[in-house]
């Protein structure tokens, strides 16, 4: 008997869930190579093999839950946690490089999808919003910008694996270039940056707060209330998908007085996220993958290739210094915590928090730009 048979009931399934979301944390923070793996990767890992392997079954109306509103939470509570005037802490040189990072990543979709056009037809306006949104702030963008667009199920999987094995090989990269092509650049100071305190920050992940239960429950409602607002304003304007709706909604409230840097928000947000990660890997079945082609695969290398030239071209020329480039970089593709790992792993203390920062804000302006970015290919009759 099958393992997915066995693992029938919603409760224990969700249990398993959670386990490999929390095993996936856990990895993170006490294997030193895991680390610069990330929790986010290695909670897609996770839930491959508990698919591929059938110890949990190809669907469930858990995953439904999971995918729909508790997905919406976390992007609503993960931008209640960005504040636009934290930039002036990230400095010039950082916001100036992740500028560049999501000029290379529009221009890497559409380039991408002008290349695939043949082979994913009316799709390929979509992909490249998808693939805009999640290489300009991280895997929450994929998610929104998905689900806006419509993405079929039969692309979301292969396009979810995708994203994943390539931001692996940036972050990969990322932590090499700079190594290989640091004496063509302007040196990274350790310790130093341009807003830099020279201090080591603490983790988004592992950051002890102080935090109520008024805290949680305060958080709790107005997450529901940001995602009830949205759906509800998205039924009256159907050119405006939801998510954009919620985005908007969640970034103004935000920045309200009672709302300015919420406790916990941030950590709830991660935490709901990394329950998406999970499934992702569910629905990543290798026979799935193979049955689309590779060329979804070629796809992300196509607009990664693309944003590396950008970032690292015009970053030279413009004289910024490899390491803002590099967190920078890895801020767009992985999102705040891959900025973190290439950070720390180069020991530069003062980007830390600029890296952080600016991924962050990827989070706010990955579903704009990704939305923007479709419909642009899409009015232009791109796979159509």
């Amino acid at each position: 008997m099958r393992g997915s048979e066995v693992v029938q009931s919603p409760l224990f399934l969700t249990a398993i869930i959670a386990g490999a979301t929390a095993l996936a944390f856990l990895l993170d923070r006490r294997v030193r190579w895991l680390s610069k793996v990330g929790a986010s990767l290695l909670a897609l890992i996770l839930g491959a093999v508990l698919s591929n392997t059938g110890l949990v079954p190809a669907t469930s109306p858990v995953y439904s839950i999971i995918e729909g509103p508790l997905t919406s939470l976390a992007i609503a509570w993960l931008l209640l946690a960005v504040n636009l005037s934290d930039l002036k802490v990230a400095g010039p040189r950082m916001i100036a490089a992740f500028l560049l990072a999501g000029l290379g990543t529009a221009l890497g979709a559409m380039v991408g999808g002008l290349v695939f056009a043949g082979s994913f037809g009316e799709n390929s306006w979509r992909l490249a919003g998808v693939f805009t949104g999640t290489y300009s702030g991280g895997s929450v963008n994929f998610v929104a910008v998905a689900r806006g667009v419509e993405l079929p199920d039969f692309l979301f999987a292969g396009a979810a694996a995708s994203d994943a094995l390539t931001t692996g090989i940036w972050l990969a990269a990322t932590l090499m270039l700079p190594i290989w092509l640091g004496r063509f650049y302007k040196a990274a100071i350790p310790g130093e940056g341009e807003a830099g305190d020279g201090q080591v920050h603490a983790h988004p992940f592992f950051e002890k707060i102080p935090l109520s239960t008024l805290d949680l429950a305060n958080l709790v409602a107005v997450g529901f209330i940001l995602v009830l607002a949205s759906e509800w304003v998205g039924g009256m304007t159907p050119g405006i998908p939801p998510v954009l709706w919620l985005t908007t909604f969640a970034l103004v409230v935000g920045h309200l007085k009672p709302f300015l840097k919420p406790r916990g928000a941030l950590q709830l947000g991660n935490l709901a996220l990394h329950f998406f990660f999970v499934i992702i890997g569910i629905h990543s079945r290798v026979s799935e993958i193979l049955s689309i082609g590779m060329e979804i695969f070629y796809y992300t290398l196509v607009v990664i290739g693309v944003h590396g030239l950008v970032v690292f071209g015009i970053g030279r020329l413009a004289r910024l210094d490899v390491g803002s480039l590099a967190v920078a970089s890895q801020a767009a593709v992985g999102g705040p915590s891959s900025a973190l790992a290439v950070a720390v792993s180069r020991e530069w203390n003062g980007l830390v928090l600029p890296g952080i920062i600016v991924g962050l804000l990827g989070y706010a302006l990955g579903n704009y730009l990704g939305f923007g970015v479709a419909y642009l290919m899409r009015a232009a009759g791109v796979g159509l």
